[in-house]
């Protein structure tokens, strides 16, 4: 019975943790938080200015387009990490199926570069 007991210790330990995570992050706010406010403290910071507009103002398509390529080569170098880890594993099927992998990525890179994606005027 003892061994059984010992096996969820380490599940015991975890939910002793997360809990006690738990509850410390629910009663920090009321230890930390803003207690004399002012317009100063509470006002909203975006980047060093002042808030101009609301902010569900309508953003220009180029800031997708950026968010869009670095997901895209974010997930490209994700997906090149454990390719080069494991290189002499994968053989020559890994080789080209990454190089044609790469290529559509190049492709599509070099649609957006051709349609201006990456032009600031």
């Amino acid at each position: 019975m003892n061994d059984i007991l010992m096996d969820y210790l380490p599940l015991v330990v975890f939910f002793g943790v997360a809990g006690f995570i738990g509850l410390a992050l629910m009663i920090a706010p009321f230890l930390i938080a803003v207690r004399n406010p002012d317009p100063e403290k509470v006002s909203a910071y975006e980047c060093g200015f002042n808030a101009f507009d609301d902010a569900r103002m309508k953003f220009d398509v180029r800031f997708y387009l950026v968010s869009i390529l670095f997901i895209i080569f974010d997930l490209e170098v994700a997906f090149l990490f454990p390719w080069a880890v494991a290189f002499k594993q994968v053989g020559a099927f890994g080789f080209w199926s990454m190089m044609t992998f790469l290529g559509v990525l190049t492709i599509g890179f070099i649609y957006e570069w051709r349609k201006g994606a990456l032009e600031w005027d």
